[in-house]
């Protein structure tokens, strides 16, 4: 009796672990099919999404194309989106004295000051590894500027200009680096110095305070040097520019060091340093002085004038100030980090740097 018992007992509970079993199984076939549902819904929606961008990104490029070619059928209406990304801070304060070419002044030090709304610090992260860089800048400073909005037929450009290393004989202004283009555009290389958040410290430039900068680019030996390039021998001729010796006053040091202490006195907590002591001040205007900055009428200027009535007067060209003394040399003008250096220059080409001071407001 006993036996029969636990028999059925035996039987009922694999009737019941089977029951179970089933209905397991068929609940998981639900759930899987229910999933199965989910991901092909999902997918469904996902491909529908890539379509609907797809179509959107072929939209915009309609659009584009639409309006380029809208934009080139009149020429004079041609735009593109160029904003200036970085500020120079330069030690040169003016145009006068800014040298005419890259690394010929060591140290001519700048610092480009990056906007962080448009350029993330994160965009320079790298720069560093680099010892130099292609600069793109403007000719923000060109007194030409107003002929580039007018129609070529009355902007009156002037396809020549005149070239110092040619005594003023003109060239045509695409096979030199004059800055009066038809498109205000520069391009520079400096030396990277270091590279501190939104900041690129860099030296050997020629670059005015104030300059907007439009891009930068890594410089690249393999391919941005060109051992075999060739230049017309009118380019080769440094000695037109070179100067024979740069002498400073007995009481320059002097000078130098009270502007010096005046100027760290008024600083700000927001000015950037570019120098750190008056002797390598010194230095760059030796090393700037160093080249004849004059412009092409300066130099083939007489130094004197006979004859004259007048005393003395003030002779203006677009590049400088100069203090005419009739009864004596000219006197220059080099304004470098707010500071009026005045020199004069004989006929031998030497420099006599007479004194400093802070620049008068105008």
């Amino acid at each position: 009796m006993a036996a029969t018992k636990l028999l059925t007992i035996s039987i009922a509970l694999a009737a019941l672990s089977a029951s179970a079993a089933a209905i397991g199984v068929m609940f998981w076939r639900r759930k899987t099919r229910v999933d199965e549902e989910k991901i092909r819904e999902l997918e469904r929606s996902l491909k529908a999404a890539l379509q609907n961008c797809s179509a959107e990104r072929q939209g915009r490029i309609r659009a584009q194309q639409a309006l380029r070619k809208g934009s080139n059928s009149n020429d004079s209406n041609n735009s593109y989106p160029l904003m200036p990304i970085a500020i120079t801070r330069s030690c040169f304060s003016t145009r006068n004295g800014t040298p005419r070419q890259p690394l010929v002044v060591p140290l001519a030090k700048a610092c480009l000051v990056f906007d962080p709304t448009r350029v993330p610090p994160a965009s320079l992260e790298g720069l560093e590894g680099y010892s130099h860089c292609w600069i793109i800048y403007v000719f923000h400073l060109n007194t030409d500027l107003d002929k580039l909005w007018k129609h070529p037929s009355r902007s009156k450009f002037k396809a020549k200009v005149r070239v110092p290393r040619l005594k003023g004989e003109r060239m045509g202004v695409f096979a030199t680096r004059s800055p009066h283009r038809p498109c205000p555009i520069g391009l520079t290389v400096a030396k990277v110095d270091t590279v501190d958040g939104n900041k690129v410290f860099i030296s050997g430039v020629d670059l005015v305070d104030g300059t907007p900068v439009l891009d930068i680019k890594p410089y690249l030996p393999y391919c941005d040097s060109l051992p075999g390039a060739m230049v017309p021998d009118w380019v080769k001729a440094d000695n037109m520019l070179a100067i024979t010796s740069v002498s400073f006053s007995h009481d320059f040091s002097a000078s130098l060091n009270h502007c010096w202490s005046r100027k760290i006195q008024k600083k700000k907590k927001t000015e950037i340093s570019l120098y750190t002591s008056p002797t390598e001040f010194q230095n760059l205007i030796q090393q700037v002085l160093s080249w004849d900055i004059r412009s092409v009428s300066q130099r083939i200027r007489p130094h004197k004038t006979e004859n004259s009535s007048m005393n003395n007067a003030t002779l203006e060209d677009d590049n400088s100030k100069e203090e005419v003394h009739f009864s004596d040399d000219i006197v220059y003008h080099l304004i470098l980090e707010g500071l009026d250096t005045s020199y004069r220059i004989d006929y031998d080409s030497n420099v006599h740097v007479e004194k400093i001071e802070p620049c008068t407001p105008n």
